[in-house]
């Protein structure tokens, strides 16, 4: 089925297939517009393996021996379930770390000790069981890519978010399940991805929710415990009762995060400065003729992929 706004199952080749932790063999898509609404698991492009090779040392030369190594020292871990005989499992890890298995290793302990510690959250976590989130519509990942192939996810913490109705630790395991689907994609492992959060009407009840540990939390996950490469985080139309919630993040920030979190207002000339007119909607300024993907839709395709999110969530340090 091909048609606007339906899904289309794709069948994955088997090479793709071995991407895939689970033995998922065929993966979902939407078409939206000019648009394919979709995880993309398919081979780097020429200009993307060229991004790899400059950027993250992604050669034949370093490749091989920084799997072996990683393997090697994952397999010593002995109180840490993980999938090491998967190479582009290792492949996730090893490319936000410029393949220095070292580092990729230190990463991979990292991702889930987090995980332990916030098991509330990530416990059982999959897509069928977090509809809420989905319903609520304040997430979203973007069909396109940013000018440098980025992914492009929006969060809308302001007039769309209910407070009352769907928490932040929802918001947060919502972002999970969009990051850990990216991870997959080898684009998103290269390229990386960038955040527009877009606080238009947040109001001072909603400035309430936020407490110290949850921002602590967030600020540990983004800056110590995924696979992902967040280039910039861009706050737009904040009101100037954001400051406060703000502040709350602040004591945890390195500068490393500190300086990719870029903060914009109405000012959409200073978005545009990162993010290409051609990229975003119109919403944002720009010239991109994009239907809204609502949260339901990304929700349609996620489920389908439940299976993997399963044996995601079964690997990890024994409790």
């Amino acid at each position: 089925m091909d048609q606007e706004g339906r899904i289309v199952i794709v069948k994955l080749t088997e090479e793709l297939a071995k991407t895939m932790l689970s033995d998922l063999d065929e993966l979902p898509s939407i078409k939206l517009g000019d648009f394919t609404l979709e995880l993309e698991m398919g081979d780097l492009s020429p200009e993307m393996e060229e991004v790899a090779k400059n950027e993250l040392r992604e050669t034949p030369e370093n490749v091989k021996p920084a799997m072996d190594k990683l393997r090697e020292m994952l397999k010593a871990e002995t109180d840490l379930k993980c999938p090491y005989d998967n190479d582009a499992w290792l492949v996730r890890f090893l490319r936000p770390c410029k393949f220095y298995p070292e580092s990729a290793y230190e990463l991979v302990k990292r991702y889930y000790a987090f995980k332990l510690k916030h098991h509330n959250v990530y416990d059982g976590l999959m897509p069928s069981k977090e509809k809420n989130i989905f319903e609520h519509d304040i997430l979203t990942v973007q069909p396109n890519r940013d000018q440098h192939g980025r992914r492009i996810l929006i969060i809308e913490l302001g007039k769309r978010w209910k407070h009352n109705k769907c928490s932040l630790d929802e918001v947060f395991k919502g972002v999970v399940l969009y990051l850990e689907a990216a991870m997959l994609e080898p684009t998103t492992q290269v390229a990386g991805a960038v955040v527009i959060f877009d606080m238009d009407g947040l109001s001072l009840q909603q400035t309430w929710q936020f407490t110290p540990p949850f921002a602590k939390r967030i600020v540990d996950w983004l800056q110590d415990a995924i696979p992902c490469r967040v280039k910039n985080i861009h706050i737009v139309n904040q009101p100037y009762i954001f400051n406060m919630v703000f502040a709350l993040f602040k004591p945890f920030l390195r500068e490393k995060l500190k300086s990719r979190i870029i903060f914009h207002g109405t000012d959409r000339k200073s978005l545009h400065k990162y993010l290409d007119a051609a990229c975003v909607s119109s919403v944002y300024g720009g010239t991109l003729d994009l239907p809204r993907v609502k949260g339901s839709q990304w929700l349609e395709l996620l489920e389908m992929c439940d299976k993997e999110y399963v044996l995601i969530n079964s690997y990890g340090y024994k409790k």
